[in-house]
């Protein structure tokens, strides 16, 4: 990690630690932001993995995602397409390879477009990753993957 990265990180947890607990997600005026309602659909969309079921994890992914590698393996796998195709190979054994869990949820003031984030566990249940996925609110009400990238713990 470079300097620059640490200086952003304390600035960041510091300005959070300042505001009051939920500021983040209050909104004045207007529709209140759910970030439940992603955080579910995340979870939803890591059960589908983990219940091996390769049409359910392809509906929580948008026709034009970009799901990108770790900084160890920089693919980029543009549309679901090539996304389910590169992904099918983790739908191959009887368990699945890693599972995640979010523990950031953070939706747009609008309800457009939000973010997820969390732990990657590999099957044995050690932490391996962590994942952060951008999603947006579609014409049909469902939530999609728009983006996702994982990253190594750092050690």
């Amino acid at each position: 990690m470079n300097r620059r990265q640490v200086v952003f990180g304390w600035l960041a947890a510091s300005f959070r630690f300042a505001l009051p607990a939920g500021a983040a997600q209050k909104t004045v005026g207007g529709p209140q932001p759910q970030p439940q309602r992603v955080a579910d659909a995340e979870r939803n969309f890591a059960a589908s993995m983990a219940m091996r079921d390769a049409k359910a994890f392809a509906s929580h992914i948008s026709e034009e995602a970009i799901f990108m590698g770790a900084s160890d393996t920089p693919r980029v796998l543009r549309g679901r397409a090539a996304i389910i195709e590169c992904w099918k190979l983790f739908f191959d054994d009887p368990t699945a390879p890693f599972s995640w869990e979010p523990d950031i949820a953070e939706v747009l003031d609008s309800g457009s477009m939000a973010l997820t984030s969390g732990p990657v566990h590999d099957r044995e249940g050690k932490l391996i990753g962590r994942f952060n996925s951008i999603w947006r609110l579609d014409g049909d009400g469902q939530w999609r993957v728009l983006f996702d990238r994982g990253a190594p713990v750092c050690g």
